[in-house]
């Protein structure tokens, strides 16, 4: 095939050599990141319950920024391994310069009304004594959305190929980079909880000139952009977009329903309870990380499967990515519930910060139980993606995350009485029947491919 790079290889050799030669360096990536993350809410944690809160409110919102360039990034890169398989790089070409272009235009329009209204909209939802840190923070990185578009729509079309180990290192890169500078900005230069935002957008833009180096100067990937004779054509715009708008949307309501949460905790302990949230988040994103690495692999493995027409191989891929997940989920939440204490100590340090420990334990330990269910979720998510049936993926996402999640958990507090440990199983038992119905329309979808 023309322009035949190492990883189109993969992505159309063995399934599944190729879902663990692709989920590798994810993981190794993702791990570094949240490593990144965890430093971080340790060093903003040193300033207090207050400083913690203020990331809470701004998460959903710098969630709702990379549900729109994930989802980007996933419906782009769908389309790309679609036509690897396929044996179409014309298509491949077309559809990574259609997608950075869409980028562009999404990046004018978001970062504009957010940055300047961001005072009003965190006033209403319910600040409060964190409004100040929640303002400063999230307008430094409202200001740098195009550097978060960016990074994650070039990973992706990296992904989409197969060049994971580029990925990998731009990854690591910019949250090394990161970890550093947090100290730095938020104590040394005195800028409080503003500073881990200054961190964040420097370190990110060392990646984006890096990857920006890979995909236009050095020119050594497989797709290749023309931006000169470029003009919109409908067919890839609606191939990038009935992935990648269910997908954004799909990331938007987990976003929505982190407000919701919010909210809900607003109103059962003040910020209290969304500084243990925002700090436990934390830990059930590193402990949920190795299922983010295979899901990448997923996508476009399906994806490139589905192109091929070859059903039996993308049975295969799913598979043995879910028992993979559900094997390494297990393990996870064992460590996490044995040594909860000790990693609620990394976060208690401070006699500010103290006060939450006991809850954040209690909250750790809960979530153990949704690690290993969210495999067979996410994996089914990524599968419908990957042979471009986003809505589908956007469908089975809205019933568990703003639908049923919310629903236990404002059932579980209100009429039970359980407090803040009512919402924590409330979204434990909210997942669990969504992902069961994910599971199982999945599982149909392929046994019905089989049959044609």
């Amino acid at each position: 095939m023309d322009g035949e790079t190492k990883g189109v290889k993969t992505l159309l050799g063995d399934p599944k050599k190729a879902i663990i030669k692709l989920s590798i360096p994810m993981i190794i990536a993702f791990s570094i990141q949240i490593i990144y993350n965890l430093v971080d809410a340790i060093w903003v944690a040193g300033l207090g319950t207050d400083a913690l809160a203020a990331i809470g409110f701004f998460f959903p919102f710098f969630f709702l920024l990379m549900s729109l360039a994930n989802g980007l990034a996933i419906g782009g890169g769908s389309a790309i391994s679609r036509m690897i398989g396929r044996r179409d790089k014309k298509g491949a070409d077309s559809v990574a310069t259609h997608t950075m272009i869409i980028m562009l235009i999404l990046g004018v329009i978001f970062t504009v009304p957010l940055f300047l209204f961001s005072g009003n909209i965190f006033a209403v939802l319910g600040a409060g004594t964190a409004l100040n840190m929640t303002v400063s923070y999230a307008q430094v990185l409202f200001a740098g959305t195009m550097i978060i578009f960016f990074t994650n729509i070039a990973t992706g079309i990296l992904r989409s190929e197969g060049d994971v180990k580029r990925t990998m290192w731009a990854m690591m890169l910019g949250a090394s980079i990161n970890i550093v500078l947090d100290p730095i900005f938020i104590y040394s230069f005195g800028l409080g909880v503003a500073g881990a935002a200054w961190a964040t957008i420097i370190s990110l833009g060392i990646t984006s000139i890096i990857l920006f180096y890979w995909l236009f100067l050095r020119k050594n990937t497989y797709v290749s952009f023309n931006f000169l004779n470029f003009k919109f054509k409908g067919k890839i715009i609606k191939d990038i977009f009935k992935v990648g708008l269910p997908s954004s949307i799909m990331h938007m309501s987990m976003s929505f329903s982190m407000i919701i949460l919010n909210l809900i905790l607003v109103g059962i302990s003040g910020t209290f309870g969304v500084a243990v949230l925002t700090t436990g988040w934390r830990i059930a994103t590193l402990a949920t990380l190795p299922l983010v690495g295979i899901a990448t692999a997923v996508v476009s493995v399906i994806g490139a499967a589905y192109g091929e027409r070859k059903f039996k191989k993308l049975s295969t891929a799913f598979n043995y990515a879910v028992k993979i997940g559900l094997v390494v989920e297990i393990l996870l939440a064992i460590a996490i519930f044995v040594f909860a204490p000790q990693i609620t100590a990394l976060f208690a340090y401070s006699a500010a910060s103290a006060s939450i420990a006991n809850d954040l334990i209690i909250f750790l330990r809960i979530m153990c139980l949704f690690y290993p269910v969210i495999a067979f979720g996410m994996f089914s998510s990524s599968m419908f993606q990957g042979t471009g049936r986003g809505t589908v993926a956007l469908i089975v996402t809205v019933n568990r995350a703003l639908i049923l999640t919310p629903l236990f958990a404002c059932l579980l507090p209100y009429v039970f009485g359980m407090g803040l440990m009512g919402v924590w199983w409330g979204f434990v038992i909210g997942n669990a029947i969504g992902v069961t119905i994910t599971f199982i329309w999945a599982k149909l979808y392929i046994r019905n491919l089989d049959k044609t």
